[in-house]
């Protein structure tokens, strides 16, 4: 494995037809740190093929070019033959082929003869990527993009279309630069995409405020089941299949509800459940200070991510999860209360 930009120099001096996966479920990092990436090569002369498991949320359709994306859910077929004719392949924003789905996984690990580029900020990585960029302590896939692409004297290649993607992809995955992965390098690089022209405040209105009158209602909806329990320090949310049926859900629209917990002043650990139209949960942690919501939604949930930002998966009922959660939190109850000291 290889952590370089000359070796990525390199392969990039001859124009080669590349690939660019995001994983599933895409958020605003993945899809911000795919389109610059994929501006970024298009310009310097390589064929770029951007691909998404499957469909981007409503949430982020407004970002631009957003429509080059490729959908493998919508046509796995030529998606396939795109990546079978890929010199070069990076995954974008995950670390593990599995996140990028059952199916689309095969088709990588059927391709070990393809060069593979990891960039991403998440813990533990696999080792399939011949050039892996691997750093937990940066604040998005978006910020590593942004170092990379002038790394390898790519400024000028920094658009306005390129900087809107950027920052969005860095703002989504800092909270608005108000989560502890924020560092002074995060804010300088976010300082610069300002000056390329972007209208910050347009790109936190298209995030943050523009809700559907369902997706608000969805809110109400969580927030009226929220339940916080003071002995842990820890909120959490369930909405069941029926509950999102209820008001029209779309992929995304739960996006950022689960923070909605940690704005209690006493909890240190927040949790949504959102329960599967087939079958399973999903759940997103959050948690304040020292508390690893990583380690608790590894050991239990089948997941990972960040130590305060973390996601895992159930394929058991949603009130067999919840009650699986509810009997481990005492475990974690002294590292819940002094999460902050």
């Amino acid at each position: 494995m290889i952590q370089s930009l000359d070796e990525l120099n390199k392969l990039l001096k001859q124009n080669k037809t590349i690939g660019l996966i995001l994983h599933r479920n895409p958020d605003g990092d993945a899809v911000g740190s795919g389109l610059a990436m994929q501006n970024f090569l298009k310009q310097t002369g390589h064929e770029v093929y951007l691909i998404s498991p499957n469909e981007v949320p409503a949430y982020l359709q407004w970002l631009p070019q957003v429509q080059r994306i490729k959908i493998y859910e919508q046509n796995p077929n030529k998606v396939k033959h795109l990546l079978q004719q890929s010199e070069l392949i990076f995954t974008l924003d995950f670390n593990d082929f599995s996140r990028a789905g059952n199916e689309l996984q095969k088709i990588l690990q059927s391709m070990p003869e393809k060069t593979f580029v990891m960039i991403d900020h998440h813990l533990e990585p696999s080792d399939y990527a011949q050039i892996m960029f691997s750093d937990p302590e940066r604040s998005s896939t978006s910020e590593m993009v942004y170092d990379i692409i002038t790394g390898l004297s790519g400024q000028k290649y920094i658009d306005k279309n390129t900087a809107t993607q950027l920052y969005t992809g860095i703002m989504t995955d800092t909270g608005s630069f108000k989560f502890p992965n924020t560092t002074p390098h995060t804010m300088r690089v976010a300082a610069d995409l300002m000056e390329k022209g972007i209208n910050h405040n347009k790109i936190q209105i298209a995030i943050y405020d523009s809700f559907s009158t369902d997706k608000l209602h969805l809110l109400g909806e969580a927030l009226h089941k929220l339940i916080f329990l003071p002995q842990y320090k820890t909120a959490y949310i369930v909405l069941s299949k029926d509950d999102l049926k209820k008001y029209n859900y779309k992929k995304g629209d739960t996006e950022g509800f689960v923070n909605y917990g940690l704005a209690l002043a006493d909890s240190n650990f927040a949790v949504l459940f959102l329960e599967n139209e087939d079958k399973g949960v999903r759940i997103s942690f959050r948690s304040k200070g020292n508390f690893p919501a990583n380690e608790f939604a590894k050991k239990y949930f089948n997941g990972g991510g960040h130590r305060n930002a973390a996601g895992g998966r159930t394929q058991t009922g949603l009130q067999e999860t919840v009650d699986l959660f509810l009997n481990k939190l005492p475990e974690y109850k002294e590292k819940l209360i002094h999460a902050n000291d």
